[in-house]
Order: structure tokens, then C-alpha cells, then sequence
């Protein structure tokens, strides 16, 4: 079993990059997931009673990439496009690959949350493409899109209007329990997040999650550099106490450990100077 959202949209434009990295990257997963049939399924797509009953805790992440058919894929995608190519112009790049991983991310915990004796395995990009949905609204509010209703009858809305209708579809359907197999609140869950990453809620916690990071690596290095610098201190008084003794007894004179000690130091100081 899957859950599934399909979307038809009239309005795209030349795809980017990382959009196209994505689309790649699913579709990969795709034709991997027709040879690993459902066992592939139940090992990578989100189950939430298994994610804390069993912590497995990497579904949250690998749910997003597969697909329950050539349909559900072939909207997410368009959608991505449609929708990701404008807002990576926006944001960048590497912003938009975080946001789309947050999204997804975000999408699968409310899930879990809403469901969390639930074993049917969710899977799709569905929430994180919601959360790109979002993004679009908030950013061209008033930019006119074009979709399909029913596949047949064009139906032209602002962005805005069009983020709430779906936000309001997914509200709906998952308070009345929909049997449409769609995980209408995980699609809520990512535009919830999406919403607070954008507003600063979550992009104040990552930034500050990375500055810490870095911190933590600069330091990490410099305790590697003085620790090193150490040893070599210490080797270097090992080394001067060994040549007063050679001075004074002769080299021939040194133990085998004392003259082993001197070879190593001297290789040692050769790489330390060819750094420098």
C-alpha cells in the first residue's frame, strides 16, 4: 500500500539544477524499487509504528524518494519542477536542497505523530513538494497558475489561493478520514514546517545548529594542531637529550632503541618542515 497526491499543473519554465538533480535522483530510486519490490518498501518507506518501535528512524529521509507508481511519480515531479525551479532561483541551490529535506523530513514526523500505530508504509515526495508548493505561494503570491481539474477543464488560480485550497483539501480530508490512501496530514505537515522554516522558527535553529557545527570542527582542529604540537615538543627534548649524549659518549655508543628513536624523529621533522 501507498499514499499518493496527484497534482496537474499548466506553468513551467527551463528546469534548474538542483531540481534536475532531484528529479534524477527519483527517478533512480524508482527503477531500483521495481527489482527490490516490497521488501525495498518495507525497509525505506516511512511506517511509523516501526520508526519507534524498531528506531527506524532513517524511513523519515528514505520515504520521500519512492513512489507507488509511473502516475504518482510522473505529478510529484511535475510539480517539483514546476514549483522548485522558481523557488531555487530565489533561495539557491544549497538553501533549497535543505528546505526540501526539512519539508520531507518534517512531512514524515507529523505523520508518525498523527499515526503512530500505523503500519502501512507511506511513501512519496508528496510532503516535501507541498512544502516547495508553499514556498511558491509565499514567494509570487499573486503569480497566476494554471491547472487541470478533473485532467480536462483549466482553472486558473493565484498562487496564494492555490496554496490555501490544497492546504485546505489536506485539513479537511485528514479530520474526516479520507479513504483515498493519500496521508493528507503528512502534505499538511510539510507546509506546517515550511511555513516555520520560512517565517525564521526553523531557519534560526538550523543556522544556529551550523555555526555551531563549524565551531565545533575549528575547535576539534585546533586541539588536533596543539596536541600534535605537543608531541613534537616532547620529541624534539627527547631527541636534544639523546644528541648531548651522542656528543659526549659518541653515536656509536647509543642503544638501538636511542638510535631508533632518532631515525623516527628525523622523518618526523622532514614531513613537519616540507608543511611548513
Amino acid at each position: 500500500m501507498y499514499t499518493t497526491q496527484r497534482m496537474q499543473f499548466g506553468y513551467g519554465n527551463r528546469m534548474t539544477e538542483g531540481v534536475k538533480r532531484l528529479l534524477i535522483i527519483n527517478v533512480a530510486v524508482f527503477v531500483l524499487q521495481w527489482f527490490g519490490g516490497r521488501f525495498f518498501i518495507d525497509l525505506f518507506g516511512l511506517t511509523p509504528r516501526l520508526t519507534w518501535s524498531r528506531f527506524y528512524i532513517w524511513q523519515f529521509f528514505t520515504y520521500m524518494f519512492l513512489h507507488g507508481n509511473l502516475l504518482h511519480i510522473a505529478f510529484n515531479m511535475y510539480a517539483l519542477w514546476v514549483f522548485g525551479t522558481e523557488v531555487e532561483r530565489m533561495w539557491g541551490t544549497r538553501v533549497f536542497y535543505r528546505y526540501y529535506v526539512i519539508t520531507g523530513v518534517g512531512a514524515g514526523i507529523i505523520h508518525t505523530l498523527v499515526t503512530p500505530l500505523s503500519l502501512i508504509p507511506t511513501i512519496g515526495a508528496s510532503g516535501a513538494v507541498m512544502g516547495v508548493l508553499l514556498a511558491f505561494g509565499m514567494l509570487f503570491p499573486n503569480r497566476q497558475v494554471t491547472m487541470l481539474l478533473f485532467f480536462i477543464l483549466p482553472l486558473t488560480l493565484r498562487a496564494k489561493h492555490l496554496v490555501m485550497l490544497f492546504a485546505g483539501i489536506s485539513v479537511l480530508s485528514g479530520v474526516a478520514g479520507s479513504p483515498d490512501g493519500v496521508a493528507h496530514f503528512a502534505h499538511l505537515g510539510g507546509m506546517l514546517v515550511g511555513y516555520i522554516y520560512i517565517k525564521g522558527g526553523l531557519n534560526r535553529v538550523f543556522s544556529s545548529l551550523e555555526a555551531a557545527w563549524r565551531n565545533l570542527k575549528r575547535r576539534y582542529r585546533m586541539n588536533v594542531k596543539r596536541n600534535e604540537q605537543q608531541d613534537l615538543d616532547k620529541l624534539k627534548r627527547i631527541v636534544d637529550t639523546i644528541l648531548d649524549k651522542a656528543n659526549t659518549v659518541g653515536y656509536d655508543n647509543l642503544t638501538r632503541d636511542e638510535k631508533a628513536v632518532l631515525k623516527k624523529a628525523s622523518k618526523i621533522f622532514r614531513k613537519d618542515h616540507e608543511k611548513e
